[in-house]
């Protein structure tokens, strides 16, 4: 149960930075945070990561769709198995970011980005991208360094 909370945690707070970058970054684009490093800068993402599949928004709903439904019921077939406690976390972060962008895809045609790392001209994202790419760090070093079994 802990970790569908966690779930709809981070559902809930990338849905709600995202209607603030709504509200507040898009009328003025850009906000710097720390000028020339880090922006807040409202963007309309039709792609994934990197914005590859641009404008595939049925697509990338149908993957993320079947990605999303396989990765909750092995959460759930891995809930009772105390040995696999690094990879439930980790689940749970993915699962949370990929529902979270999906309403957006699904919303909006468009995911909205708003992290903007001006310094070095890394792709602007948002709070779902974070949990996916933590989540799947975190389950890549249980699968590889801790020898966790999927």
């Amino acid at each position: 149960m802990l970790y569908f909370i966690i779930i709809i945690s981070i559902i809930i707070l990338d849905q709600w930075t995202k209607y603030l970058a709504n509200i507040h970054l898009k009328p003025i684009d850009t906000y710097p945070l720390i000028k020339d490093i880090f922006h807040l800068t409202f963007r309309k993402n039709t792609g994934a990561a990197f914005s590859i599949l641009r404008n595939k928004q049925g697509f990338l709903i149908i993957v993320t769709l079947l990605v999303v439904i396989f990765l909750i019921f092995y959460l759930a077939k891995i809930l009772k198995n105390s040995n696999l406690l690094l990879l439930k976390l980790p689940l749970a972060f993915i699962i949370g970011g990929a529902i979270g962008n999906l309403i957006d895809r699904i919303r909006l045609s468009y995911v909205i980005d708003f992290f903007d790392f001006t310094l070095i001209n890394f792709a602007v994202f948002n709070v779902a991208d974070v949990f996916i790419v933590v989540g799947s760090i975190l389950f890549a070093y249980a699968v590889i360094f801790k020898n966790v079994e999927i």
